[in-house]
């Protein structure tokens, strides 16, 4: 799973012209969702951009979290992050998950954002969506599931 979180002073998804979803200050997460991604990786994806100390304290220093703050965060899917650009032009998209699969990831997503009390606004899966958002800072940060199982293996 890939996570690409961006702190916002705003951020906002329209579908259509339509508002859907509209946050202020706190954080846009991106999530890209691969094939063969599980509960675990969604865990993960949310812990760390819950936890991650991407907002300023007193001495404009980043040392507070988006729980620290009280921050909102808009979720929005993202299949095109799997996106391989290796071959050719065209982006292969066969490492992304099934709309099914991914879809189902992607709400396990949103549930574990709210069992930690943030509040939390979506996009709508599977739409053609317009994210406006300003970023602040800027500050943006990629984040891959697969660096905890990496990590856990260099431990070994």
């Amino acid at each position: 799973m890939i996570g690409v979180v961006q702190r916002v002073s705003r951020a906002e998804v329209r579908v259509k012209g339509k508002l859907i979803s509209r946050i202020e200050h706190g954080a846009l997460l991106l999530v890209g969702i691969a094939r063969g991604d599980s509960a675990e990786d969604a865990a993960y994806i949310v812990q760390k951009t819950a936890n991650l100390r991407i907002f300023s304290d007193e001495n404009g220093n980043l040392n507070r979290s988006l729980i620290d703050v009280n921050g909102s965060i808009l979720v929005v899917s993202q299949f095109t992050l799997l996106g391989s650009t290796r071959k050719g032009r065209r982006p292969s998209f066969t490492q992304a998950a099934s709309p099914d699969e991914a879809e189902a990831l992607y709400r396990q997503v949103l549930g574990e954002f709210r069992k930690l009390d943030i509040t939390v606004k979506e996009g709508v899966f599977g739409a053609m969506m317009e994210v406006d958002l300003t970023n602040d800072g800027p500050v943006t940060l990629l984040l891959n599931s697969l660096e905890k199982t990496q990590k856990n293996e260099k431990m070994r």
